[in-house]
């Protein structure tokens, strides 16, 4: 392990989790020594949030992912899909694959959800405890790969990230009876190298009780709901996606198929939230409502 620091000719440039950098100076990796990060090398990707909707400073979560872990528990706390359909908005626009990560089907069954987002493409896996081979089947997910988990607090990520990386050793907590939230265990991101020979990263995050979308132009918002992407080419141009006589009104009242189902239109919901959201005409939505 080498210990290094930020050179001052990179200004104020910074250096996140998942960076590739160039070191000078001491890279012996002995006690005391000291290197010097020079350079940071191009990104091939970049997570990005905001605080809230309206909040025009981005702040970058992790560089270089090629995977985005999804952590949602089914029960203790309940899923929050809003909040998923923010992480898939962002997982998107990134250029970052998403994986759906269900914990706790020990204590609820995950058939909604599979319902919502399986017909969207979105690869996800089923988790209880014991973990027995879902583990498994989820290493081979991981594996050869630099792969971020984010979630809300308390939906399990530190616990798996500890059954995939023993030696992490990360902090877990408990879910408040009285609130039902978790309690921030993590408080930095850290990446940690996956045991085996496959190779690849596993990047674990805190807790996120919100994840603000400023930096995602609008119709890359409308882009990451792939189910209205007809009805989003009917739109007369300009269309804000919230005003009469947008097309994804008479879409999701057309009967059968995709489109006129209960869950489509808890889908054109979410995406109108989103947007509302993001002009600061419902910033409640931030939080993972």
């Amino acid at each position: 392990m080498v210990t290094a620091m930020k050179a001052r000719e990179l200004g104020r440039h910074g250096v996140v989790v998942g960076d590739r950098v160039r070191l000078a100076g001491d890279v012996s990796g002995d006690p005391g020594t000291l290197a010097r990060v020079v350079q940071v090398l191009p990104r091939t990707s970049v997570l990005r949030r905001s605080a809230e909707d309206d909040d025009p400073f981005e702040r970058i979560v992790v560089a270089n992912a090629e995977q985005l872990g999804i952590v949602t528990a089914l029960a203790d706390p309940p899923p929050r899909p809003r909040l998923i359909d923010r992480f898939l908005v962002a997982a998107y626009d990134a250029g970052i694959e998403p994986l759906l990560c269900l914990t706790k089907a020990d204590l609820a069954a995950p058939d909604d959800l599979i319902a919502a987002y399986e017909p969207l493409g979105v690869q996800f896996i089923v988790l209880r405890r014991p973990f027995g081979a879902a583990l498994d089947e989820l290493r081979g997910l991981l594996a050869g790969r630099i792969s971020v988990l984010v979630g809300h607090s308390g939906v399990g990520k530190s616990t798996l990230v500890n059954a995939l990386v023993p030696a992490a050793e990360r902090a877990v907590g408990t879910v408040s009876p009285v609130t039902g939230r978790g309690r921030h265990t993590s408080s930095s991101a850290v990446a940690l190298p996956l045991p085996g020979t496959s190779g690849g990263w596993i990047i674990d995050t805190p807790g996120l009780r919100s994840f603000g979308l400023a930096h995602v132009a609008a119709d890359r918002v409308a882009s990451a709901f792939p189910e209205f992407a007809e009805a989003l080419a009917e739109c007369p141009p300009g269309c804000s996606h919230l005003e009469a006589g947008c097309a994804l009104d008479r879409w999701v009242e057309q009967p059968g198929g995709t489109a006129g189902t209960a869950g489509t239109a808890a889908r054109l919901d979410s995406l109108r939230r989103l947007l509302r959201s993001r002009e600061g005409l419902d910033p409640a939505d931030t939080a993972d409502s």
